[in-house]
């Protein structure tokens, strides 16, 4: 019934009836049916206010909209609401009958280490056993049944659906990436969760938040809305960590490598097969690479120990995790050329990896990196990951990663706005990332290290609203080899 779906949905004004079955809910017009309850929906392009008497039509026996139309259609039911956005994740909700009150869903936000934090705890979970969910950038998994992703996080009724699947195939725990569009979007509203993750925060996504404050905002958000029984763990390192636990009624934890926390890691060696660390005093070798992967495995350890599990064997089924695909994903060409594929396309986690590189390289093998910047997005990182690059490698080919609607060559000209005249020197540009990753190789001597930033996962590239397949490691593992042979 309507106005069982109702519940906790903050109504202003009720016209009509919510004695009445409903059959669906829509917020997307062109898919109401009869019987449907449909949301009216600002979006960044689209409101949809302008599609209620379409869907009316369409057989829509109920409206859920932020402005009551002046023309009315007999029989329907019209509900007022401030936020129809934040009504649709109720809504969404409760017309799935709660699915994340029924399993331990943990979210995790933050520029960069989501996916992979995510990923390694739906792993680490599996194989201790549990049934398990996952929604993630890279892809959704309901036990061994993979679905393909299109957002970070779904839309609301997306996100309910997968959730209630996983409850319906009896999973117990569910590690979701939680981005701060789904939060200003309010694409969450409504979920339970047991725990958040803060893993940290820098330059990103200003081409929708406009400033960094509103993106720190978008994250502690979620925080603030966290209940009283679930965790808020945070990273206290990261300068903004504690700010996101000031208003959350959840349990405030800590983890850190460099200040005093709740969790503590230390490195003891960190090379390309692994790294040696101690987490909670306890030593343990694990294969992932890189202080950024340190913070994650320490993340990834403290949920499991704050959602109930034994630390011994936490620690023991995380040594046997695999690194994520398109995380620090490498290859080696017979003469000792590596390749590394990575994901990152802020400052802050170019940083990461070049620096990780600097510290597990052997002796003074030359970094040849080929990195771009995605089209339609903020503009502002481009000349500042484009110095980074060029400040911390003995090579940089700039190409295209995403260009989407934009022309390469000017998103290009826009990185090369932050480089210095010894920058352009070790710098050269080619538009065609294919042609960009053979030159890459063509330069690479023996032992030297090439890294492809920005599309890690990815297996396509758009280009003017079209995705074309395009396989990172595909394409150096293939290059290398021939090169080579």
């Amino acid at each position: 019934m309507l106005r069982d779906i109702l519940y906790k949905v903050a109504l202003t004004e009720v016209m009509g009836t919510t004695s009445m079955a409903v059959s669906s809910v829509e917020f997307d017009s062109r898919k109401v049916s009869k019987g449907c309850l449909f949301i009216a929906v600002r979006g960044l392009t689209v409101d949809g206010h302008n599609f209620i008497t379409q869907a009316i039509k369409d057989g829509a026996v109920a409206i859920i909209c932020e402005e009551i139309p002046e023309k009315r259609h007999r029989g329907t039911t019209y509900l007022r609401v401030v936020d129809s956005a934040e009504a649709l994740g109720i809504i969404a909700s409760n017309f799935y009958d709660l699915p994340s009150a029924k399993l331990k869903l943990v979210g995790i936000t933050g520029t960069n280490g989501k996916t992979t934090t995510a990923t390694l705890l739906y792993k680490l979970y599996s194989k201790l056993g549990y049934k398990t969910g996952l929604l993630s950038t890279v892809k959704n998994q309901i036990n061994d049944q993979v679905i393909p992703s299109t957002h970070t996080t779904p839309d609301a009724l997306e996100l309910n659906r997968l959730l209630h699947e996983m409850v319906v195939q009896g999973c117990t725990h569910c590690f979701m990436e939680v981005s701060s569009h789904s939060v200003v979007q309010r694409r969450i509203a409504g979920l339970i969760f047991a725990g958040a993750v803060f893993t940290n925060i820098t330059h990103d996504h200003l081409d929708f938040h406009k400033t960094f404050d509103e993106y720190i905002k978008a994250k502690k958000k979620f925080f603030d809305d966290l209940p009283k029984s679930a965790f808020a763990l945070v990273n206290k390192d990261d300068s903004h960590g504690l700010v996101m636990l000031q208003n959350t009624k959840a349990s405030k934890k800590t983890f850190a490598l460099k200040n005093a926390a709740d969790y503590k890691c230390r490195i003891i060696e960190n090379t390309f097969s692994g790294l040696d660390l101690t987490i909670d005093g306890r030593e343990i070798w694990i294969k992932l690479i890189g202080t950024f992967n340190a913070y994650n495995a320490l993340a990834i350890y403290a949920v499991a120990i704050l959602l109930g599990e034994n630390k011994e064997e936490t620690l023991k089924t995380l040594s046997s995790l695999d690194a994520v695909e398109g995380r620090f994903q490498y290859t080696k060409a017979p003469n000792g050329t590596i390749g590394i594929v990575d994901y990152a396309h802020t400052p802050d986690a170019l940083t990461n990896v070049l620096s990780t590189i600097h510290d597990v390289r052997a002796s003074k093998e030359k970094i040849i990196t080929v990195v771009g910047c995605g089209g339609d997005r903020d503009k502002t990182k481009r000349p500042i990951m484009a110095s980074i690059a060029c400040e911390k490698s003995d090579k940089v080919i700039f190409t295209s990663d995403n260009p989407r609607s934009e022309e390469p060559a000017e998103i290009i000209h826009q990185m090369e706005q932050g480089l210095t005249l010894m920058h352009r020197k070790k710098s050269l540009a080619i538009e065609d990332r294919r042609e960009a990753i053979k030159a890459a190789c063509q330069l690479a001597q023996r032992g030297d290290i090439i890294l492809l930033a920005g599309k890690g996962h990815e297996k396509y590239q758009e280009i003017k609203g079209v995705k074309y397949p395009f396989d990172d490691i595909k394409i150096l593992t293939e290059t290398l080899t021939l090169l080579q042979s």
